[in-house]
């Protein structure tokens, strides 16, 4: 076979070509500028080459982007323009756009060519005319970029509509799935607003499946009377445009004739009206849905229980959220341009623990924003966490102290025994046991009080429900602490007519036994212990008094929470867990009732609350049917006078 002669390259075809051809780049810049193109405008290529044609006037730029901007939709756009030489005459051409892409698709820019024009056809008074219309157009893209408002901007684009494209009335229609809804519209009845129609069977669907861009629709093709838009009277043309956002159909706009005639020109108006619509949408769209993400991310930043700020590069506060001021007392506007009132950790992935100036505790974790140099700050109240740990260590440090003592004294007592018991005489036998039971039952007790703390924390206490004598009760409690110190002078004041209670005695005699024990005990240089029982209002209370170290002002609410003593600058002053007074109070409220604290003139009154009792009747926690675990069935009735239980 006969080899063929290789034809021409593309660099000699463009530098042969008698039709100038000037190609830029994605930037606009000149990347081809052939010889035809030299003769025609009169730069040479290396005064150009890699710098924005000069051969555009000013007035014609808009107009210029607009067809770049259509031809990169596909296929190749034509026009008869104007164009600057290098002396300053105005030429008219016909130029030919196309947009380029190499083989892997990746634009690369544009290639114009260029005939001019010679024959008349396009007089100087069309392009003074076409000239007014580009400045037009740049006037009202202008107005509707101007707002980022997307129903602004819909308004905007069908009033610009009849204004530029000199049509009768217009309107402008949205894709929503398969159908089409009329969304703004101008010189047309109001209620005709969010119509919708079927896609298919329309003009938008026929024009979408054209692949064009513009389409015109007549009386003479087409009956225009089953259309909303008849609501125009003396409608004989309807065009529409396709409005595309990020390369998608997104609308279309309509421009409606009842008198005019329609051109070229007008179609050519809509075409890059809709265009620069579709922009326009695209920018409000973006803007509406960085608005929806923006107050959607604020509203979990504001409805978030942790604390949360933004800071910028220099450390300052840009924003601070509700539960950053509520945590540190600190609102917002006191915070923001300013550091945090708090300090930050030194590792980003570290958190920091931090007590705040009001004593509570937060725990702080920073973690850098990419890119910004800014740095997002999460705190959250963990007060609650570190009391429970100090709760803990404490427990373990004072149980350990309680439960050392009698536990040395039984191991000291039961060694003696099992070594000397021969030489032991009886009495000394006897003291020893004696010494051992007493300490066993004072270890009892006090593994006792840990499981009823361990069930009223759990809400697993459940106390017994029924009539029962609060006056015997509160008289043989009271008889086992008559003699218990003779510093102290106990006294009682219970009416003969007290009438029953309702509820657990056995728990109740805890109760009353406690509140006796830590007036005898937090009244260490003795004096008067009064109890005092009445009925009131339905209810009967009991009052305990003493005359001791009292309960500090702001603390009458503290000493009843868990591991805390009355005093609690000396804890081994008075020893014990700090158990009493929690399982004092549970245990009333679980009989419906409750014990409340307080000292006044010097005198402390711990005040104890129970229904009053009718024969069959039902307590109030009893109804409710308890908290699901069986009460202190292993409740001591006997006063427990050796067991340590801090107020």
């Amino acid at each position: 076979m006969t080899p063929q002669p290789p034809g021409p390259s593309a660099e000699a075809v463009v530098a042969l070509s008698t039709d100038a051809i000037v190609a830029v780049d994605t930037e606009f810049r000149v990347t081809t500028w052939n010889p035809a193109a030299e003769r025609m405008f009169g730069w040479r290529e290396r005064d150009v080459l890699g710098a924005p044609a000069p051969i555009v006037p000013a007035e014609l730029l808009a107009e210029t982007h607009a067809v770049m901007e259509r031809a990169r939709q596909g296929g190749t756009v034509s026009i008869v323009s104007r164009r600057v030489r290098r002396d300053g005459v105005l030429i008219d051409v016909q130029v030919d756009t196309s947009f380029l892409r190499d083989r892997d698709g990746t634009e690369v820019g544009w290639t114009h060519v260029f005939r001019q024009r010679r024959d008349g056809t396009a007089p100087g008074s069309h392009l003074v005319e076409r000239a007014r219309l580009v400045r037009r157009l740049n006037d009202v893209v202008a107005d509707i970029s101007a707002d980022l408002d997307l129903d602004a901007v819909l308004d905007r684009i069908a009033r610009s509509l009849t204004e530029l494209t000199g049509a009768d009335a217009g309107g402008f229609v949205l894709i929503e799935g398969d159908r089409l809804r009329l969304v703004s519209l101008t010189r047309l009845s109001e209620h005709l607003k969010g119509y919708t129609a079927p896609l298919d069977g329309s003009l938008f669907g026929e024009l979408l499946g054209s692949g064009r861009t513009v389409l015109l629709a007549t009386e003479d093709d087409r009956s225009l009377d089953d259309l909303i838009w008849a609501d125009l009277e003396g409608l004989h043309t309807i065009a529409l445009g396709v409005s595309s956002v990020q390369g998608r159909p997104y609308g279309a706009l309509y421009a409606l004739y009842s008198g005019r005639k329609v051109g070229h020109v007008e179609l050519e108006l809509l075409e890059l009206l809709a265009g620069h619509a579709g922009v326009a949408l695209g920018n409000a769209l973006a803007y509406q849905e960085m608005v929806r993400r923006r107050a959607q991310g604020q509203a979990v930043v504001d409805s978030s229980a942790d604390g949360i700020a933004l800071l910028d590069e220099a450390g300052r506060v840009r924003t601070w959220n509700r539960a950053a001021a509520e945590l540190t007392g600190c609102p917002q506007e006191a915070v923001v341009g300013r550091p945090p009132p708090f300090p930050l950790p030194g590792a980003a992935a570290e958190p920091l623990r931090h007590r705040l100036d009001g004593g509570r505790w937060v725990e702080i974790l920073v973690t850098g924003v990419p890119g910004t140099g800014e740095r997002v700050v999460d705190f959250r109240d963990v007060t609650q966490a570190k009391q429970l740990e100090e709760e803990k260590d404490l427990f373990m440090a004072t149980a350990g102290h309680e439960l050392r003592t009698p536990v040395t004294v039984v191991q000291g007592f039961a060694g003696t025994l099992v070594q000397r018991w021969d030489r032991l005489d009886e009495a000394a036998r006897r003291d020893a046991v004696r010494t051992i039971a007493e300490r066993s039952g004072t270890l009892a007790r006090l593994v006792e009080n840990l499981l009823i703390g361990s069930a009223a924390r759990s809400g697993e206490l459940c106390v017994g429900a029924g009539p029962f004598d609060l006056r015997r009760l509160i008289r043989e409690t009271a008889a086992a602490f008559d003699a218990a110190s003779a510093r102290h002078t106990l006294l009682l004041d219970v009416p003969e007519e007290l009438p029953p209670a309702l509820g657990d005695p056995v728990a109740t005699d805890v109760i009353v036994g406690q509140l006796l024990e830590n007036a005898f005990k937090y009244s260490p240089d003795g004096g008067r212990v009064l109890v005092r029982a009445r009925e009131e209002g339905g209810r009967l209370v009991v009052v305990v008094e003493d005359e001791g170290v009292g309960i500090a002002p702001g603390d009458e609410e503290r000493i009843f929470g868990r591991f805390v003593q009355g005093e609690a600058g000396d804890r081994r002053r008075f020893g014990g867990i700090g158990l009493g007074l929690y399982i004092v109070r549970r245990l009333a409220r679980a009989q419906g009732g409750d014990v409340t604290g307080a000292t006044a003139g010097g005198v402390t009154r711990m005040r104890f609350t129970l229904h009053r009792g009718v024969p069959g009747g039902r307590s109030p926690a009893a109804e409710a049917g308890g908290s699901g675990v069986s009460g202190p069935s292993s409740t001591r009735s006997e006063p427990d006078c050796g067991a340590d239980r801090p107020r």
